[in-house]
């Protein structure tokens, strides 16, 4: 079963967190999906730490959007409305993975999305450390495939330095075992 996965902007904008989610995607490992308005706060995410990386954002957020027609998952309005969570912003991520009836909501920032509130619509939040190590333990061959293609020309031993930058330090060190 291919796990859907409402991917949060924090979960997007760095590249090698992207790159990897996405690798589980190819793969067959997760369904991805995300808002519009998620994508547009990965667009600003990058303008706001890599000016010079602007038009490469937004021409990367297209190929996303064809590349993954059936990703794209509106919020409810009426259920946005009703959350109540930590950063109020972040209602629209949990309206638009309920409305998109996924099995997780990937994200970096758990504490903004209460178990309690996330149970009550049928969500579980994981952070992409424990989504990605997950998916190695159950496939291992295919997530080799995976590390390699999001890291071209690294061993599993020298992946460990990467992985733990990109806050992927459970991932980084099943490589160096």
């Amino acid at each position: 079963m291919t796990l859907r996965v409402f991917i949060d902007t924090c979960a997007l904008y760095p590249p090698l967190l992207r790159s990897l989610m996405l690798a589980t995607t190819e793969a067959g490992l997760v369904r991805p999906l995300w808002s519009t308005r998620v994508l547009d706060e990965w667009v600003i995410a990058t303008a706001r730490k890599a000016p010079d990386r602007l038009a490469e954002a937004e021409t990367d957020r297209a190929r996303l959007a064809a590349a993954y027609p059936e990703a794209l998952c509106p919020a409810d309005p009426a259920l946005e409305a009703q959350l109540s969570l930590p950063d109020p912003a972040d209602a629209h991520v949990l309206a638009a993975a309920a409305a998109a009836d996924a099995d997780l909501l990937v994200t970096l920032n758990l504490r903004d999305f209460p178990r309690m509130t996330l149970a009550g619509l049928g969500l579980e939040a994981r952070h992409p450390d424990s989504l990605l190590w997950e998916l190695w333990s159950a496939h291992p061959a295919a997530m080799e495939r995976v590390l390699a293609a999001a890291l071209p020309g690294l061993a599993p031993p020298d992946r460990r330095g990467p992985l733990k930058r990109a806050r992927l330090s459970r991932l980084g060190k099943a490589q160096a075992a």
